[in-house]
């Protein structure tokens, strides 16, 4: 398994992973698949481009294959940048139950960690995803708060756990 920061030149691999993971679990997501479907994959290279702020990691099997994908992007208000976001994590269904989703957040944190400044890093997870829950939890995030219908979808509303980590 190899996992390291996304580029450009990922776009459609990436694209291809982040649609699926809008058509299997579209309730985790605040994006859909039908919106996303009609990016343009200039428009995606762009997206995962790495800066000093920002950055999408990549989980590639052994095969070559992307199997997880997790954003990190810092505030980048003067009075927010003390603050980091997660957004996006994903491991698709052939690299679940092995321990994928740790390495893909450990390296996230660690990443994270050597932004100047930063403090604390912020999530949100669907409240009733308890293996996401368990998951941040064990990396050390501790749920501050719950944003009850934060998500709806098809009719049905999702509440979402606000969880921060302090570094």
């Amino acid at each position: 398994m190899e996992i390291r920061i996304l580029s450009k030149s990922d776009a459609q691999v990436y694209q291809e992973v982040r649609l699926s993971a809008l058509r299997n679990n579209p309730e985790a997501f605040g994006s859909t698949y039908e919106r996303e479907v009609n990016v343009s994959l200039q428009e995606v290279a762009e997206r995962i481009e790495a800066t000093a702020e920002k950055f999408v990691l990549g989980a590639f099997h052994n095969n070559g294959s992307l199997v997880g994908i997790v954003t990190f992007v810092r505030e980048d208000s003067p009075k927010m940048s003390h603050k980091g976001n997660v957004f996006g994590m994903y491991v698709a269904p052939e690299g679940r139950g092995g321990g994928l989703g740790k390495l893909l957040m450990s390296e996230l944190i660690k990443r994270a960690k050597c932004c100047e400044g930063l403090e604390q890093i912020n999530l949100t997870v669907v409240s009733d995803n308890s293996s996401a829950q368990k998951l941040y939890k064990s990396l050390g995030f501790e749920v501050y708060g719950l944003e009850r219908n934060a998500l709806q979808f098809n009719g049905h509303y999702y509440d979402q756990e606000l969880m921060v980590l302090y570094l």
